[in-house]
């Protein structure tokens, strides 16, 4: 890769020097070149384009030549920015001079000549029929690879491949189709098992929850895998994946530690403290008188007792006692035994004492081998344990886990791999790690991590995985896992990921057994994969009946109608993407393919409204691209950079375009076409925006503002409370930490600490931080921390008079209308549990009255508390209206209007946000009123495939227990119990329930 120097020159802009020449504006890019091929070492090239195939679009004026000498290139336009969109959107009647074979590759080239393909779409008819020849980016491409095309005849290939959505993926994720009846059995076997088999469960569990997608559940169950862990090597491997899991949460150590708390949950543990001694017979005889013997190393004679050498083990008490010539001689020769002068000297002290001395690690090693060869267990065990003390890098790591694993010394062993696995995902970068994990067989597999072969290599196939699934690591490590599954739930997961990673890497004969296996296992999800294969080499119809025998045979899940859709066409396709949405609306690739698809047809306003139906909803970074997309297409830049932003916003480093370009490139495009706001218009924007409820519009106002030289501290922290909105945590967090990062003054710093720690669970903690800040200077974000965690933490009702101090106190400190809204809203909330409805609705009316939009929620429960129905259902209404994203809005309305009514906003609330699980709960419990039993569960159900949640599966035991069904409603306790193990009602249920099993 070379870097190329582009220089541009404005053309209609010169001004003249002082010496009467003129001047250029001078701006370096560095572009990527794959290959270039130099003609006597120069390159020589001119390239002319025609002004009218150029005037197509807005973004380009008047025509400019190139030309380039060496590898500097001089360009003269009007515009710096528009030359350059020009250069990378379009290029075509290329001629090219003195230069053979070019090979230049340019990341935006070819996305933006796919976006000049797509406008052709929208052209008239009569439009295209006489520019057809104009419009074919293929040639270019065509010309950058040496394959110039004799014909430029126009083709939509291109305009397929940027709106063509790819294939879902096939997740390499544990994934059965009864996920509650995996987490009963699951649930089952943790109340009877032996406890050396928890750990084990909880992994399972683990995979489960990682496969629905639960963040919050599957880190609590690995924390139980941890906690149960029954041996040492468990405890560092379930250590190790949770410390992975929580990369980039080193911040919040550190700041407990500032509050006096230690965070070392997860830290280096004392191993040889956690393998108990074996307890080792004695060999001394003590009929023999003891006595001296020399023992000849080279040249040196070590004098030892020769009874207390017998002692040592077996083989010398036969040598040195028995019928051996060695039982009479005074002076043994053991120079060929590989143990210097040094290392018996040593042995013959740890005979007397019990206790090696400080060593070297070459002497230690010498013993170790000594110890190893004259089957001495105590002096091994000893030996073990001192260079398991020595372990405190990588490096020596790395050095003694092979000595470790030939010599069986399990204490080594363990503290290698603690280190190795305590510097993941980093030391997978380092060879000699890898082929520690890849060479050890089965012998040195259970020396290095006991029984916990599979859990170890589930995490580094895991690591592996995030790193490169394609890579020759992670197929090998993914291997290892099927040698180490021996459950079938394990072989389940280890075949079916492993069969995920052949795919990827073509390797279709590998992946159709390894799909296979996981099939025969049990694993229905991975008929996905099979059903790819048969594809690839030809057969779509063989597919498309493989999975129509699955969801005949199984119960039918979204999943499975999706992947049936890819190998059909026309009305079926739609049929089958239709009925995935209905069974599961959290996937995305039926929104994306229909919204697609009728922008295709031109149908823009319902392109616009499918892609948007999943975006109320689930914030995909996907979906933001598709949209984005559109939005170019219709020259909407607006809206299209109000997506790039926030799909920046979530992802600072995301690639659009399969990868091809980083999204902050083409927002630098789209930019251009878009008036520029001043700081006092960003900031009517985003009041604007906050107002509507537009989130996604706010985080895109925000982006922007953070270009500017306005308080970063003050703008992340905003950035990162509309990302707790968005249900994106891990996006909140680092937000949380850049505004920490950028706090103006210590007390704002204390602040947003605090919130780190409050968003951690460290609520006391949170507090100090607080308190801390309010004693430096009295703000309103320090007394709003304060009270909101006060309020969220504390079940004293006497407290509710401090948060309305606080809050108070608050609305006293300068502050924004934004924020204060908030404070007002929250304070109405606490004077409505404190039954003082009059103050709560001042307060809700003063919020609405600088745009507090959801103020209007908390008057119309005003309203309704003082017996006033009508007020409050015309008070959502307003909200409704107002609001962007307004499902919740529906979803509390319906508790203020008549049963019929109701219905209809519950019904919009789930077409609006069907993630959202009281609507479901409701309905089921009105079937259920009106006895019609089986579509109570069935709605129940419904949801259920698609959301584990513990308050359906909680009502729909409750129904199975009403009508009978004791196996059911037990199988539903079990594993709402795998969601929290703690909920009373859940328990009181399962108790219950259990009692009544036959």
């Amino acid at each position: 890769m070379y870097p190329i120097r582009f220089r541009w020159g404005d053309a209609s802009a010169r001004t003249t020097n002082a010496d009467g020449r003129r001047a250029r504006t001078v701006v370096i890019l560095n572009i990527r070149i794959e290959r270039m091929i130099l003609d006597h070492g120069t390159v020589r090239r001119s390239i002319s384009i025609d002004r009218r195939r150029l005037s197509l679009f807005p973004c380009v004026g008047r025509c400019f030549s190139i030309s380039c000498s060496g590898f500097e290139v001089g360009f003269g336009r009007s515009s710096l920015r528009f030359s350059f969109l020009a250069l990378n959107f379009y290029f075509v009647g290329t001629r090219f001079e003195g230069l053979r074979y070019p090979h230049l590759s340019v990341e935006i080239w070819e996305i933006f000549s796919l976006l000049c393909s797509m406008r052709n779409i929208f052209l008239s008819d009569s439009f295209k029929e006489t520019q057809l020849h104009a419009l074919n980016p293929q040639s270019w491409l065509q010309v950058e690879r040496g394959k110039l095309s004799k014909s430029s005849s126009y083709s939509p290939s291109s305009i397929e491949s940027l709106l063509k959505v790819a294939e879902p993926p096939i997740l390499a994720l544990f994934k059965p189709v009864d996920y509650v009846d995996v987490l009963a059995q699951i649930h089952e076997e943790l109340e009877s098992c032996a406890p050396k088999k928890r750990s084990n469960l909880y992994l399972l569990q683990f995979l489960v929850f990682r496969g629905l997608g639960e963040v919050k559940l599957l880190q609590r169950s690995l924390h139980a895998a941890w906690k149960n862990a029954s041996t040492v090597h468990e405890k560092l491997v379930y250590g190790s994946w949770l410390r992975y899991e929580k990369q980039g949460e080193e911040v919040i150590s550190d700041l407990l530690a500032s509050c006096g708390k230690c965070s070392q949950e997860f830290g280096l543990l004392d191993v040889a403290s956690q393998i108990p001694v074996e307890t080792i017979g004695e060999y001394y005889d003590f009929s023999q008188v003891s006595s001296t013997v020399y023992f000849r190393i080279r040249d040196e004679m070590i004098s030892c007792e020769r009874q207390k050498i017998a002692a040592l083990s077996t083989p010398f008490n036969t040598m040195l006692n028995g019928s051996f010539t060695e039982s009479q001689l005074e002076i043994i020769d053991l120079s060929e035994n590989g143990i210097s002068p040094a290392g018996m000297r040593a042995v013959s002290k740890f005979s007397s004492s019990g206790h090696l001395e400080d060593l070297s690690v070459e002497v230690l090693l010498e013993i170790l081998v000594f110890a190893n060869t004259f089957c001495c267990e105590k002096l091994k065990d000893a030996c073990d344990r001192k260079l398991a003390s020595l372990v405190s890098s990588r490096q020596d790591a790395v050095e003694l886990m092979e000595c470790a694993m030939e010599e069986n010394t399990p204490v080594l062993a363990a503290s290698c791999l603690q280190v190795l696995l305590h510097e993941l995902p980093q030391c997978l970068n380092d060879e000699q790690v890898i082929k520690i994990f890849l060479n050890a067989n089965r012998q040195q597999r259970a020396t290095m991590v006991g029984h916990a072969s599979f859990s170890l290599y589930c995490l580094l196939s895991e690591v592996a995985m995030n790193i490169d699934p394609r890579s020759d690591v992670t197929a090998c490590f993914l291997e290892k896992l099927v040698e180490s599954a021996i459950s079938t739930r394990q072989k389940q997961v280890a075949f079916h990921q492993l069969g995920c990673v052949r795919l990827l890497r073509k390797e279709y004969s590998e992946a159709e057994q390894h799909f296979n296996a996981a099939f025969a296992s049990g694993h229905v999800y991975s008929t996905a994969g099979l059903t790819r294969l048969a594809c690839i080499k030809g057969d779509k119809l063989s597919s498309y009946e493989k999975l129509s025998s699955v969801i005949s045979s199984y119960q039918p899940l979204g999943w499975m109608y999706q992947e049936r859709s890819l190998y059909s066409e026309g009305d079926r396709k739609w049929e089958d993407l239709n009925k995935a949405t209905e069974l599961d609306p959290t996937l995305t690739y039926p929104y994306m393919y229909r919204a697609a698809s009728l922008m295709r047809k031109q149908d823009a306003k319902l392109a616009l409204a499918e892609i948007n139906r999943v975006l109320g909803f689930k914030l995909s970074l996907e979906c933001l691209e598709l949209r984005f997309i559109f939005y170019l297409a219709l020259e909407d830049y607006k809206a299209a950079l109000c997506d790039v932003q926030a799909i920046l916003t979530l992802s600072p480093e995301y690639r659009m375009f399969e990868g091809r370009v980083f999204a902050s490139q083409l927002r630098t495009l789209v930019r251009e076409h878009v008036d520029q706001w001043t700081t006092a218009d960003c900031w009517l924007q985003l009041y604007d925006r906050w107002s509507s409820v537009d989130d996604i519009g706010s985080l895109s106002v925000i982006y922007q503002m953070l270009e500017s030289d306005a308080a970063k501290g003050v703008l992340y922290f905003r950035q990162s409370l509309l990302l707790l909105r968005l249900n994106c945590p891990e996006a909140a967090m680092r937000s949380l930490q850049l505004a920490r990062q950028h706090a103006a003054t210590e007390h704002e710093r204390l602040v947003y600490e605090g919130w780190i720690l409050y968003d951690t669970g460290h609520c006391e903690e949170g507090l100090r931080k607080a308190e801390e800040s309010i004693s430096i200077q009295r703000s309103f974000e320090a007394f709003f921390l304060k009270a909101y965690a006060l309020a969220d933490s504390s079940l004293d009702p006497s407290c509710s008079a401090t948060v309305v101090s606080l809050l108070e106190d608050a609305l006293k400190c300068p502050s924004d209308r934004l924020r204060k809204g908030q404070a007002l809203n929250n304070l109405g909330s606490v004077y409505v549990d404190c039954g003082k409805l009059d103050l709560a609705a001042d307060c809700y009316i003063s919020a609405l009255k600088i745009q507090h939009t959801r103020a209007h929620q908390g008057l119309a429960r005003v309203h309704f508390l003082k017996n006033d129905k009508k007020a409050a259902y015309e008070e959502m209404t307003k909200l409704i209206e107002k609001a962007r994203n307004n499902a919740s809005a529906y979803e509390k309305r319906s508790e203020y209007c008549e049963r019929e009514h109701t219905k209809e906003d519950l019904q919009m609330v789930t077409k609006l946000d069907p993630l959202r699980v009281y609507p479901y709960r409701y309905r089921a419990a009105v079937l259920m009123d009106n006895h019609k039993e089986k579509e109570a569960i069935a709605e129940l159900t419904r949801a259920i495939a698609f959301k584990a949640d513990l308050h359906l599966l909680h009502l729909r035991a409750a129904f199975h227990e009403h009508i009978g069904d004791i196996s059911s409603a037990l199988r539903d306790c079990r594993a709402a119990l795998s969601l929290d193990p703690n909920h009373q009602e859940m328990l009181e249920l399962h108790k219950r329930v259990n009692s009544q099993e036959p």
